[in-house]
């Protein structure tokens, strides 16, 4: 066979018949009948895209599927920021790459950086051109040159793909608005009024307080467009055909520049029907899976990641509902559970939220986390607690007890969501609160989530205990919207006193450690979902079932805590994260102490 043939085949999407026969399958539930000429269409880009794959992409694909279960090793830290907060520019980005593989971060995921539009644009989710960096920023070959770098350090690129909207500066909403009727129908456009009421009475306001109602009308479409989050931002029509293909050509484009995984940006609310919330549709779950599909046949190394901040219910099928979708999902349950738990000093919440949370697939895993860019949001937990429970966390992190967050805009009904830095919310500081206990309120959690199956994500500025950046309020760009609270610029001369050992290196040390443990687990045996044990009310202790016995006991308490082992730890022991034996029989536990118990060898 020459090599222009072996080429040919390789690219070829019956080269992965099961794949296809998933792509074929969801195309036709969402499409009908215009689904074979549709898959026609994609046929030819997934070959077209095969074809001219680099060869070091290539060779990773490869890599990855003889190695099926990669997704589930521990320790595939990840790091999330915004690049001009934290390095100016992408080549600043590439020059602190020392800086986080020291960490131990595996992953890196920087917030949107592909070109938005000018002036107000949701912190860069008003994407103007997918195919172009934000020139601030850099451009397409220093992102290639990143993600190049990665590759050779052994780290990976995810990155932020808005795909449920674009920016109204658009090309495709340029068109739409000059009265290209193939543009138009690109978007979610609606001429009467009185149908816009019909909608709007079974939606829910995203941003209530800054951008109240799901429509917004445009006078040179002379129509509402749909717009669930800004104005500015319009929603696209998945149910035409031409958007999904125009989708899908982005993700395959930014594969080949050697991007490794896509998080897929407000995924809930890709599909539209009226009568509903117009969120988590089963259509929505069918979309992500032809994605997957798709992906499997032209750059099957690249994972997905839903950014899906709902209930676990409606998460779980962002893993596939029928077959494999998203390799990743935010575990928002547990991580709001652990921020209750702390105010409570209850750890309940947590084994609910664990034990759901192990209903996972296989194939997916968590990505836990303690903070992000976005809004603690507590009406996730709607349907574990009752309304009282989450009004009164939602006082307590609203700058009550030892927190110094603030509360942030929720739909009429609902509960205050709540901003803030990790450090601020768990008190480092604040006035009048003891400063060593909250510093090991910081510890504990992310000792916790890398102690978890799945996926540990360190949120930019947390391994320095940064705090809060109040100054957003005097940038009239900024200042109305409460999430730049905790989106800061990187402290580097704090980063560089915590690497001499000055100021910052508790905290620093500390969440290097855990990323060395959790790393540590692989070649331990340690595997397997996370499952509550009953303990005591103050202290959480999960077992990871799937490998050698592994246990991990967490003080959620200011006071020290006593608990009964049962077997298997019940025997001598050993803490991975200290190295100390530990004996059998009861075991006292300081306030906020953590241990990750294994057996003793």
């Amino acid at each position: 066979m020459t090599i222009a043939a072996e080429l040919k085949v390789a690219a070829s999407p019956s080269s992965n018949p099961s794949a296809h026969r998933v792509l074929e399958d969801r195309l036709t539930r969402l499409y009908g009948v215009g689904a074979p000429k549709l898959l026609a269409r994609v046929d030819r880009a997934l070959a077209q895209a095969a074809q001219a794959r680099p060869e070091p992409l290539r060779a990773l694909d490869a890599a990855r599927q003889s190695d099926p279960h990669w997704i589930s090793r521990s320790g595939e830290t990840v790091y999330t920021f915004y690049v001009d907060r934290f390095a100016g520019d992408l080549q600043g980005l590439i020059d602190h790459l020392d800086y986080l593989q020291g960490l131990g971060v595996r992953w890196l995921h920087p917030l949107p950086l592909l070109k938005a539009r000018e002036g107000e644009s949701d912190g860069g989710f008003a994407v103007q051109d997918y195919g172009a960096v934000e020139p601030a920023l850099g451009d397409m070959a220093t992102l290639e040159r990143l993600a190049a770098e990665l590759r050779a350090r052994d780290m990976g690129l995810l990155l932020d793909v808005v795909c449920n909207h674009t920016a109204r500066e658009h090309d495709w909403a340029v068109k739409a608005r000059a009265g290209d009727p193939h543009f138009r129908a690109y978007y979610r456009l609606v001429t009467d009024a009185s149908e816009v009421t019909r909608w709007e009475e079974d939606l829910v306001d995203v941003f209530p307080d800054t951008a109240p109602g799901n429509f917004t009308y445009d006078a040179d479409l002379k129509a509402w467009v749909w717009t669930t989050f800004y104005p500015f931002q319009w929603d696209l029509d998945y149910s035409n055909p031409d958007v999904f293909l125009e989708m899908l050509d982005i993700l395959l484009h930014l594969a080949n520049k050697g991007v490794q995984g896509f998080r897929l940006d407000s995924a809930p609310f890709l599909w539209k029907r009226a009568g509903t919330n117009s969120r988590n549709q089963p259509e929505t779950y069918a979309i992500v899976e032809a994605f997957r599909a798709a992906l499997e046949i032209a750059a099957p190394s690249v994972l997905l990641l839903a950014e899906a901040i709902e209930s676990l219910d409606d998460v779980l099928p962002f893993f596939g509902v029928s077959s494999a979708a998203c390799s990743l999902a935010y575990n928002n349950g547990v991580m709001t559970a652990l921020w209750a738990a702390l105010a409570d000093q209850d750890v309940g919440i947590v084994n609910r939220m664990l034990g759901a949370a192990a209903q996972r697939p296989d194939h997916g895993a968590w990505l836990n986390y303690v903070r992000c860019h976005d809004d603690l949001i507590w009406n996730a937990l709607a349907q574990y607690v009752s309304a009282d429970d989450l009004q009164r966390w939602s006082r307590f992190y609203d700058g009550g007890g030892f927190s110094d967050g603030r509360r942030f805009q929720t739909a009429p009904g609902g509960v205050p969501s709540t901003n803030g830095m990790a450090a601020a919310l768990v008190g480092i500081g604040k006035p009048g609160v003891d400063q060593t206990l909250a510093r090991s309120r910081l510890s504990l959690l992310y000792g916790v989530i890398h102690a978890l199956d799945g996926w540990p994500l360190i949120y930019m500025g947390d391994e320095l205990a940064m705090g809060n950046d109040v100054a957003f309020l005097d940038d009239p760009a900024r200042a109305k919207e409460g999430r730049w609270l905790h989106r800061p610029d990187m402290d580097w001369a704090l980063a560089a006193s915590a690497e001499a050992g000055g100021t910052g290196s508790e905290v620093l040390d500390t969440i290097r450690l855990y990323g060395r443990a959790a790393q540590a687990l692989n070649a331990a045996g340690v595997a397997g979902r996370a499952i509550p044990i009953h303990l005591s009310a103050g202290v959480l202790g999960f077992e990871r079932r799937g490998g050698q016995p592994f246990l991990c006991l967490a003080n959620f308490t200011e006071e020290a805590q006593t608990v009964t082992l049962l077997a298997p730890y019940d025997a001598p022991g050993r803490d991975r994260l200290t190295g100390r034996d530990i004996p059998s029989g009861p075991l006292t536990l300081a306030p906020y102490e953590l241990i990750w118990w294994s057996v003793v060898g």
